[in-house]
């Protein structure tokens, strides 16, 4: 599983083995199987994690007992609770759309991280200043676009992720009904 870590973490600086070490001593390997959570709405927050191998979404429900999805999280993708209380209570779950091998990172391990390794620290940046970015994208579009062009535009920048997960996860995420989804799906198969 770390491999996977140092390659990401390669991408944005070369690692010391120092910092392998340092890299090993503080993530916590973890296995999860489909439908595992990770984490509950109301848990005490301890871990954020990166993705080796599987799947993972976070995701609130709704009073009504609606999910809506937050954030999918395949290899190479890092998930946790950025909205926890004040208190470290978790605002959200996550679980394992697939079985998946995780590396969990507590939040003092994180502080360590972006000290001691700068490869981390620099990835670590790069992908907050994306994860804004990526947000901001999100609102807007749910905001100001249907739901064809807010499928299109999840098809061409995660085109994976759209065919590794359940249709009625999509329409979660992009904010419509699975039945919308399909009519949309449909019509985008028409013009092909």
């Amino acid at each position: 599983m770390f491999s996977t870590l140092y390659e990401y973490l390669e991408k944005a600086h070369p690692l010391s083995a120092a910092d392998k070490d340092i890299i090993h001593d503080i993530f916590i390997p973890k296995n999860l199987l489909k439908g595992e959570f990770l984490l509950r709405e109301g848990d005490q927050l301890k871990y954020g994690a990166f993705v080796c191998k599987g799947f993972l979404r976070s995701y609130v429900i709704d009073n009504k007992g609606k999910e809506h999805i937050i954030q999918f999280a395949p290899e190479n993708w890092w998930v946790s609770d950025k909205g926890a209380s004040a208190e470290g209570k978790a605002s959200c779950f996550i679980d394992a759309i697939e079985d998946s091998d995780i590396l969990l990172v507590d939040q003092a391990g994180h502080l360590k991280m972006l000290e001691q390794v700068t490869a981390y620290g620099k990835s670590f940046q790069a992908g907050m200043q994306k994860r804004s970015a990526a947000k901001d994208k999100r609102i807007v579009h749910s905001l100001v676009a249907d739901a064809e062009e807010r499928y299109n535009d999840f098809i061409q920048t995660y085109p994976s992720i759209a065919q590794r997960v359940p249709q009625h996860m999509l329409a979660s995420y992009l904010g419509i009904a699975p039945e919308t989804l399909s009519r949309v799906r449909r019509k985008s198969m028409r013009k092909k």
